[in-house]
């Protein structure tokens, strides 16, 4: 686990080890969330990187038998 410190200008380095992880580059944008009392960083990733991501999900649908 890393600890950062918040600057007073309330910016934080994020651990080369996370940067590296995720693959995180300068001037890449994070979506900020605040979730059960956190901040969570998550990376925005453009349309073109995920393209493919869904191969071979499982589409099918169960249907009640009175549906169409």
């Amino acid at each position: 686990m890393s600890i950062v410190t918040v600057s007073p200008k309330y910016q934080v380095v994020i651990p080369k080890t996370v940067r590296e992880a995720l693959a995180i580059e300068p001037g890449q944008k994070l979506q900020v969330l605040i979730f059960e009392g956190r901040i969570e960083l998550v990376p925005v990733r453009l349309p073109e990187e995920l393209r493919g991501s869904l191969v071979g999900i499982d589409t099918r649908v169960v249907r009640d038998g009175d549906r169409v």
